[in-house]
């Protein structure tokens, strides 16, 4: 198992530099900071002066390197607007994002578990086609549509939920049905399909017929089968609310991750953006290991393969 999980780090570590250098090289693409942060009045000398003290004068390959060089040691700068710690943006902005993902991934998967395991139980009954239905319709939906047709019918025609912030709890449900409505589609299928072969695997059969009753067998026999796949399944939708909450968060006002790249993005705040998205990007890997991990645990194959 440990040699595995040091397989998947140093197999991490590619894409991590890739990010590394591919999100210094996009962040100059979004222009130069000196003209939004300085009036058109200004003179040339107080643009050279803003660039040299913010270090923008240099060549981007002295940039770079003084970019990695302080990664290297924690250091990802200070934000041009606010003059804060770009981590310390970055970590206080993480967890909001992550109480989402978290809050929205244990409703998706409580529901497709009642849901996939109840059209599972019966196949081709009308409930099992009209589960079917619905959850393939909501796997369909865009995050965006969903998000702008909530706020206009719940916030606007009806008045009753608030269209951003954390206040209350009335301003956490739009924000987590919009993301729940995909990852519940999405799961509810597989947790289906998976309940349905174990449902008619062997050991199904033959603990029926050593008296154990529907309730028992669903739960204690077929679910934890069906489990593996549905875990790498709720896996990878974990990490896509994470890496795709940009929208939602900046529809809805929420503070967390995305929000903070998008303003990071126009305000042309490199430091803050850079240190937005390495922090992304290195809980997307964590999670992809912790994943693998589970995975193996549940699967005795993948297990033996990790020894080889």
């Amino acid at each position: 198992m440990f040699a595995f999980l040091r397989r998947r780090v140093y197999t991490s570590l590619v894409p991590l530099l890739v990010v590394l250098f591919g999100v210094f090289l996009l962040a100059r693409l979004t222009g130069d900071p000196t003209n939004l942060y300085l009036p058109v009045s200004a003179t040339p000398d107080q643009r050279a002066e803003f660039a040299a003290e913010n270090g923008l004068d240099k060549p981007v390959l002295s940039q770079m390197v003084d970019y990695l060089s302080g990664v290297a040691h924690l250091d990802f700068g200070e934000s041009l607007r606010t003059g804060e710690s770009a981590a310390t943006m970055a970590l206080r902005a993480f967890p909001a994002t992550l109480q989402l993902a978290f809050f929205t991934m244990l409703l998706a998967i409580i529901g497709a578990i009642v849901i996939g395991c109840w059209a599972a139980y019966r196949p081709n009954s009308l409930a099992d086609r009209i589960s079917s239905l619905l959850s393939m319709t909501a796997a369909s939906i865009p995050d965006f549509w969903f998000a702008i047709t909530g706020v206009w019918i719940f916030a606007v025609v009806l008045g009753v939920l608030p269209t951003s912030g954390t206040g209350s709890a009335l301003s956490w449900i739009l924000p987590i049905a919009t993301l729940l409505i995909r990852p519940l589609g999405v799961l509810t299928q597989v947790v289906r399909g998976a309940m349905v072969s174990a449902l008619s695997a062997p050991y199904v059969r033959l603990a029926r017929s050593k008296g154990a009753g529907d309730l028992r067998v669903v739960t204690h026999h077929a679910l934890r089968n069906a489990a593996a796949p549905a875990l790498t399944v709720a896996g990878d939708l974990t990490v896509g609310l994470v890496n795709g909450a940009v929208v939602v968060e900046a529809i809805f006002g929420w503070p967390g991750i995305g929000k903070l790249m998008i303003d990071a993005i126009l305000q042309r705040d490199f430091a803050v953006l850079q240190a937005a998205v390495l922090l992304t990007a290195v809980s997307i890997f964590v999670l992809n290991i912790l994943i693998d991990a589970g995975y193996a645990l549940l699967d005795a194959r993948v297990r033996e393969k990790s020894k080889v």
